[in-house]
């Protein structure tokens, strides 16, 4: 069978000769499927060289990533371990705060705030990391971050404990007498604290329930530490009088006063002024009777005067 053929007509533009050209339809089909054949050619290599640099781009930012990460890795396992030396350093003043307070130092296995032990399951994210260098790193970095955080919490509220304590502290030692109630350069003791000594004035036996301090005339007499005044005024043998309550149980009385300077409900704090030295009542000389009592049992004032080592008879 006779093979179908396409003709094709050649006519120049100017006067010469038409020609004419005469194609078999197997070499039309030969010739499509040759550029058909080469296009896709052409188009799979494209392809495969397009993704081959997107490829290569994308590693290339993924190296970079990686390598920015790990310097950022790097700067905050220094900060971490500069965290590590700040904590270290607070919890040695948190000792030393709390040694101030009368409180018992924090203990160092509470202080590592449950760290060790089982390890929790890791995720199917964290569990990938693991499976690198950097991401171990980056797995161990947030476990130490948060003992450290867990370690941080338990020193603040340890500190916090301190000071609530340190405030009481500070408040009962405002409160607790601790001075002279007459300067030590302007007086001196003439009668201590007995259960029994020989009345000045009555010549017998008598329970001394205080210290007798003798002063000028008009010395200033000063509260031994903080408190109220809760009584004044004048009783048979004291005289004129001054009382202060310092709280916790402890009250002061200060007897013979020439004049007393202060009011019934007035706070004071240590130093301040309260009478001034007389020989009112029961005395032989101008003088204070200071008395402590704790509880309502009278105590040994001297037992309440700090640094001074006076003797007395």
């Amino acid at each position: 069978m006779e093979q179908r053929r396409w003709t094709l007509l050649i006519v120049p533009s100017d006067s010469g000769a038409s020609r004419s050209v005469s194609i078999s339809i197997s070499a039309v089909k030969a010739v499509a499927y040759s550029v058909t054949v080469a296009v896709i050619a052409i188009v799979a290599v494209s392809y495969v060289a397009i993704t081959k640099t997107i490829n290569m781009s994308r590693l290339e930012s993924l190296e970079r990533t990686n390598q920015l990460l790990a310097l950022e890795l790097n700067e905050n396992e220094e900060v971490f371990s500069a965290l590590t030396d700040t904590i270290s350093v607070i919890t040695q003043r948190n000792h030393r705060a709390r040694n101030l307070a009368g409180l018992d130092n924090t203990d160092a296995a509470v202080l590592q705030a449950g760290v060790g032990g089982p390890a929790a399951p890791l995720s199917a994210d964290d569990a990938f990391l693991g499976t690198q260098p950097v991401g171990q790193r980056a797995l161990g970095l947030t476990t130490d971050l948060g003992a450290l955080l867990r370690r941080a919490n338990i020193l603040a509220a340890s500190f916090h404990e301190a000071q609530e304590s340190l405030a009481t502290y500070t408040e009962r030692l405002e409160h607790t007498p601790s001075i002279r109630p007459v300067a030590q350069e302007l007086s001196w003791f003439t009668s201590g604290y007995q259960k029994a000594r020989s009345h000045p004035i009555f010549h017998e036996d008598r329970e001394h329930r205080g210290v007798d301090i003798a002063a000028d005339r008009d010395t200033p007499i000063l509260a031994p530490a903080a408190g109220i005044i809760i009584d004044k005024g004048n009783a048979t043998g004291y005289g004129n009088f001054v009382r202060i309550d310092h709280g916790n149980g402890i009250v002061t009385t200060f007897a013979h006063t020439a004049r007393n300077t202060v009011q019934v409900g007035q706070r004071v704090a240590r130093g301040d002024e309260v009478a001034l030295v007389g020989s009112t009542g029961w005395a032989t000389g101008t003088h204070v009777h200071y008395e402590v009592s704790v509880d309502g049992e009278y105590v040994d004032p001297r037992d309440f005067i700090l640094s001074d080592h006076v003797i007395v008879d």
